[in-house]
């Protein structure tokens, strides 16, 4: 049995809504037929934007979109990227199998996509091959009010009013693709480059330092000791590798009962991550006022047969959408300090929550665990005290459930459980503490018959939401019997 005690009256902050952000990079075809199909597009578009693509996210209400990368950003050159789309400079996409870029997708572009999702942009510049300067006039064009020699260009291509431009990362995974260099290097580098990035009229700019990979508590020692006080945040960058093996990560859809355990082992280990990282923050930071981003995390696997293998395009099972429930889940319980997270990445790259083929539009697996959990977005976190069961699976356990439980604005309370086995169901009984009773609940459920589970485009809702009716409530008990390699939420009125 899975008890669970939800104190409703011990509140534990805000869930910040850009926990649920996501990351679009100029890879494989994630911005172009991802999300640029251009004006002269039989693909229905808005000013070059994917219409279908657009709604989808919306309906997500996406709080976040990071831009241009990812390894992509500590190669590219904002100023090729505006002005005049058929006289913009073309360039190798060196990172990503050396395709030519033809830049049609820039700056203004990409501030019209994040206006129409109505999201915050989180752009991401160059230290790797740019300069101080190049970063610096990039802040100017976006935001600067009044004359200025890129104020001035930007009214010359086309927009009068600056932009707002909130969350602005220095340079991307500075100890690989954006220099391989050591902390102590980019530590003295942050600290240079960030000191050139002005705020202009009232636009006040978030400085995020490139943090660590992984388990690589040094580093972040390192950024935290020498830079803690000229950065807003530190991203972290975390994937799943179901093998273990770089060189054969597995299959995105032919896999076995011990590659769902394995990935789901390796999936709960981002918990200890981020304590082994805020123990350092703390350290150096008690007062908590330096954010952990992780703006890139998810599943990676073997490309698709047959596609590019710089393209990184993958299917996305069952299996995808219990990570991105775990994921979101270990993130909101963090939440002192987790304010932001990125999922790699948002159109037909990685774990992306949707998929395109030409006119066709497919909703992932992970699209629907986003969709589920939005309602925990700026909701008040509660206390809640989760024990139970184990998942085993040839010797090794992990918990078998996962849980956040959040109030929102309108004093509901949402519950979302995965129960990672995939063979058996479970029963959690909740006991409310701080309400007078539960007045009625209601659910959406997940699941599949098969783990490997996935929506094609002949197939489109193989696996989605459905009503769920396994919950019952009576005065302050709350019982859910919960199907086998599932992901629940409960919507508790009270």
């Amino acid at each position: 049995m899975n008890k669970a005690i939800l104190n409703a009256d011990i509140e534990r902050g805000t869930i910040s809504r850009h926990i649920y952000g996501h990351f679009a990079e100029h890879l494989g075809r994630c911005i172009y037929e991802g999300f640029w199909v251009g004006e002269d597009s039989p693909i229905e578009n808005v000013h070059g934007i994917r219409k279908d693509v657009l709604e989808a996210l919306r309906n997500l209400k996406v709080p976040v979109l990071r831009w241009p990368g990812g390894c992509f950003a500590d190669e590219y050159h904002w100023k090729d990227g505006v002005g005049p789309r058929d006289k913009r400079k073309r360039m190798v996409n060196a990172h990503w199998g050396g395709v030519i870029e033809s830049n049609h997708f820039g700056t203004h572009e990409f501030m019209l996509l994040c206006e129409l999702l109505g999201c915050e942009p989180y752009i991401c510049g160059n230290v790797g091959s740019g300069t101080v300067q190049e970063m610096r006039e990039w802040i100017e064009y976006l935001t600067h009010d009044g004359e200025s020699p890129m104020a001035d260009w930007r009214r010359e291509n086309g927009r009068e009013e600056p932009w707002r431009l909130k969350y602005f990362g220095v340079g991307n995974e500075g100890w690989g693709c954006g220099g391989n260099m050591t902390a102590e290097y980019y530590a003295g580098l942050y600290r240079q480059y960030q000191t050139f990035l002005n705020n202009y009229g009232d636009n006040r700019l978030y400085k995020i330092a490139c943090g660590p990979a992984g388990a690589d508590t040094h580093w972040t020692e390192v950024m935290m000791r020498e830079a803690a006080k000229f950065m807003d945040g530190i991203s972290l960058h975390h994937y799943i590798v179901p093998t273990g093996d770089w060189t054969d990560k597995g299959s995105a859809t032919e896999f076995d009962e011990k590659m769902w355990f394995e990935t789901l082992r390796r999936t709960m280990e981002m918990d200890e991550l981020i304590r082994m990282h805020k123990t350092i923050m703390d350290k150096y930071d008690p007062e908590k006022r330096i954010d952990l981003i992780v703006d890139e995390w998810g599943n990676w696997h073997n490309v698709e047969p047959g596609t590019h293998p710089r393209f990184l395009y993958q299917q996305n099972t069952l299996r995808d959408a219990l990570v991105a429930g775990v994921h979101l889940n270990i993130f909101n319980s963090h939440n002192d300090r987790v304010h932001m997270a990125n999922i790699a990445q948002t159109v037909n790259v990685l774990q992306s929550v949707i998929l395109t083929e030409g006119e066709r539009m497919v909703l992932t697996p992970t699209y629907h665990v986003f969709d589920m959990y939005k309602v925990h977005q700026d909701a008040t976190r509660l206390d809640l005290e989760l024990s139970g069961e184990g998942y085993e699976f040839e010797g090794q356990v992990i918990p078998k459930l996962s849980a956040t439980a959040s109030r929102d604005g309108e004093g509901r309370i949402h519950v979302t459980v995965c129960n990672l086995d995939h063979a058996n169901g479970a029963t959690l009984e909740v006991e409310l503490r701080g309400v007078d009773a539960v007045k009625a609940v209601s659910g959406r459920l997940l699941t599949a018959e098969a783990m490997q589970a996935h929506n094609t485009f002949e197939n489109p809702d193989a696996v989605k939401p459905v009503p769920f009716g396994g919950a019952q409530a009576e005065g302050k008990k709350l019982k859910a019997d919960l199907p086998a390699k599932s992901v629940v939420l409960l919507t508790l009125e009270v």
